[in-house]
């Protein structure tokens, strides 16, 4: 096994456990609890089972039921009913894990009883399902490529030393050669020449793959080429499917090509190594400092995990896999507290990649499924990822050894200007105005994937308005070409650099409790008035046009429709609007996100991924011994080649009735990417959105009560002729005076 490999006997020193309090029953579990929980479960695997030695994968709180919850935090469940009376709470813990000896995998469930974690449920999983990809596991298995002999003898033959022989550890994606209960790695290979040279800029030609329980290469991968013909790009390989597996020769030669040797050209990013690599590289010298100022502090407040800020109100929670959540959302509506959402987060994203040629095919990352955002969230940086004053929240996840893996700056929250939040001018002599700016509240995570970076930005505005937005950045995923050779399904980039078209598509997890549990959702489309031509007496002009609702009565999914301009709301038909007579809701803004997949229906991608299939689907929220449904691709998604059980796809199988009933929505967007010359060698910001926008839900505008407002530190930007370019006039401003 490699040195840096770390397992933990089932028993270890014994570790006082700390009594568990916690402020909100959404509280992540903390670092001591991670402690004294992966204690209680080495002790029963000791006293009760033969596993002798175990890997800790995924070790979270596990939350109590929705009306548990509610009751506690006195939130009723319908409007205008009181809430529950309380009831006790029992702390509660759930961990995955593997038996480092035999590579069987566990699953099982704790809770805090008689003042210490007590095992409750200890279940051998399938041989087919993997918890998710730890980033130890994606360590190792670098030490394991470069220690490999047969990798060393493929990295010389292109003139690469060991020491300069670094990868990426990925899901195998899908790969039927192997066996299903073999928990197995692809590795994508670098070449680094110094110690933080970008290494993506030499992609080596192999792709091997890893018993990442055994540690060690089992296979290597050699990618065929394209050449250039009179008839378009072709191959070099006969076909893209998979060869049968065997010895490293034979695999070199079913791809039918010669070695192709790296890129040496460096692409730097980091500013030292430009200037280095270029001895007229400077960095710019014509930007001057902008400074984030708020000299009497923040508006919002917190209390351990629970904020408040602008009649808002919320708890924020790290998890290992999805990062950042946001739960029990509530806004005070002058003076009523009215919930909006229970629970918000990514439930999963998909990057599947264009190029139709084995092992690219493999290129399939579930990228919080696999491996998890809040294992790969960064520590943030004041004054780099967060301008202006920040307040930060840790986040803790468990360790092979069972230990806690702690990042202090894991979620940042600060307040920004967002531009105009409403404005109007009497244009009559002698009108007024009044010009209210937008101030935004911001809780963000930033995590990086290997190559690829993800900026989570959650907003909430003074209208009443969320907005998810995810921002796209960091290295594109490439691969070597050889000289000469054409690009049919990417970019190149840099010379002997190859970059293939891919798509990230997200599935946003909702569970709505607009004024209450029971919602249900109305899909709207806009369409001119029905049997009315132009020139009909019903639509003379031709202008006509309406928006037709339907509730949607049983799970399932629906496509975007662009000709109808269709959109969904969520509504509480318990509940009016005073004037517009249509039930409170929210409304769900995802056109500039929508996007459909572009691999074909019963391929890999699709097959794994079945919530794709859909830009929006509707299923009844069903709660059990493990909480409610969570993973649109299933809760194991490393080596599934098809749509699991306990998935979406399957859930709405069910066709339950989803009107005024206790639902949950879940939304996909994406973006396809095409790469460009430009995004390299690290890719501009690129950026989705997902809203939540009040539809019928307040009487009026709900941000009429923010003042205007009038900055004295905005001063015009140029003097002419000693006059400014702006008015000199103090008595102008933002607004005017009766």
């Amino acid at each position: 096994m490699s040195p840096t490999a770390c397992h933990t006997p089932a028993v270890q020193s014994f570790v006082k456990e700390k009594p568990v309090a916690f402020k909100h029953p959404l509280d992540p579990l903390t670092p001591d609890e991670i402690t004294a929980a992966s204690l209680a479960i080495r002790l029963y695997i000791a006293e009760k089972t033969d596993v002798t030695a175990i890997k800790f994968i995924t070790l979270n709180h596990l939350p109590p039921p929705k009306k548990i919850v509610l009751a506690y935090l006195g939130i009723s469940t319908s409007p205008d009913d009181k809430p529950e009376a309380p009831a006790p709470i029992i702390r509660q813990a759930e961990s995955d894990f593997l038996d480092v000896t035999t590579g069987n995998s566990y699953n099982t469930i704790l809770s805090y009883r008689d003042s210490k974690w007590q095992v409750d449920t200890f279940e051998k999983l399938p041989e087919s399902q993997h918890p998710q990809i730890t980033p130890e596991e994606v360590l190792v298995a670098e030490n394991v490529v470069r220690n490999d002999p047969a990798i060393q003898k493929l990295a010389a033959d292109v003139g690469i030393a060991p020491h300069q022989i670094f990868c990426d550890g990925w899901a195998i994606g899908y790969d039927e050669r192997f066996p299903a209960q073999c928990r197995v790695l692809q590795a994508l290979v670098y070449a680094r020449f110094s110690e933080h040279e970008n290494l993506y800029a030499h992609p080596l030609d192999f792709v091997p793959v890893i018993d990442s329980n055994a540690e060690e290469v089992i296979h290597i991968d050699f990618p065929p080429t394209y050449k250039n013909t009179p008839n378009g790009p072709t191959l070099s390989a006969s076909s893209t499917a998979p060869p049968a597996l065997s010895n490293t020769e034979e695999a070199l030669a079913h791809s039918s090509r010669e070695r192709v040797h790296p890129p040496l050209a460096r692409q730097n990013f980091l500013p030292d190594l430009m200037a280095e690599d270029d001895k007229d590289f400077k960095l710019r010298d014509d930007i001057k400092p902008l400074h984030i100022v708020q000299p009497e502090g923040v508006s919002f407040k917190t209390n351990g995990q629970e904020l408040e800020w602008q009649n808002w109100k919320m708890h924020i929670s790290f998890t290992q896999r999805e990062g950042i959540v946001l739960s029990t959302i509530t806004y005070n509506d002058h003076g009523e507290i009215r919930p909006i959402i229970y629970r918000l987060s990514l439930a999963e994203m998909v990057v599947p990649y264009a190029a139709p040629e084995f092992p690219h095919t493999r290129k399939l990352a579930f990228d919080s499924g696999e491996y998890g955002m809040g294992a790969m969230a960064n520590e943030l940086s004041l004054g780099c990822d967060c301008l202006g004053q920040i307040h930060y929240l840790p986040g803790s996840y468990v360790s092979h050894n069972g230990s806690p893996v702690i990042i202090k700056n894991a979620i940042c929250i600060h307040e920004e200007d967002a531009g105009v939040l409403w404005k109007h001018t009497d244009y009559r002599p002698g009108g007024r105005t009044q010009t209210v700016r937008r101030r935004r509240l911001v809780v963000s995570m930033v995590c990086t994937l290997a190559n690829y970076e993800y900026i989570w930005n959650y907003h909430f505005y003074q209208d009443g308005s969320i907005e998810l937005e995810i921002r796209l950045t960091g290295i594109l995923n490439v691969y070597v070409a050889d000289k000469d050779e054409p690009s049919p399904y990417g970019t190149l980039v840099a010379p002997g650099i190859n970059s293939q078209n891919h798509q990230h598509l997200f599935s946003v997890r909702i569970d709505p409790m607009i004024d209450g549990l029971y919602n249900s959702v109305v899909e709207s489309d806009t369409i001119p008035i029905p049997n009315a031509p132009t020139g009909s007496t019903l639509n003379f002009a031709g202008n006509g046009f309406i928006s037709r609702e339907t509730v949607l009565t049983t799970e399932g999914g629906r496509h975007f429709d662009w000709a109808k301009e269709r959109r969904w709301k969520i509504i509480n038909s318990a509940r009016k609007h005073y004037a517009s007579g249509k039930y409170v809701g929210y409304s769900i803004g995802m056109k500039g996100g929508a996007t459909p997949m572009m691999a074909r229906p019963g391929s890999w991608a699709a097959k794994r991924a079945g919530f794709v299939r859909n830009a929006l689907w509707v299923c009844r929220d069903v709660e059990g011994p493990k909480g409610g449904r969570m993973w649109p691709a299933g809760k194991y998604v490393p080596q599934t080649r098809a749509e699991p059980e306990d998935s979406l796809g399957r859930w709405v199988e069910g066709k339950q009735n989803v009107e005024n009933e206790d639902i949950l929505v879940y939304v996909t967007v994406g973006t396809t990417h095409i790469p460009r010359p430009e995004d390299w060698p690290v890719m501009p910001v690129e950026h989705l959105s997902v809203t939540l926008k009040p539809n019928s839900f307040f009487k009026a505008n709900p941000s009429m009560d923010v003042p205007g407002t009038h900055d004295l530190k905005s001063v015009p930007a140029f003097r002419v002729n000693d006059a400014t370019n702006g008015y000199s006039d103090e008595t102008q401003c933002c607004y005017s005076h009766p």
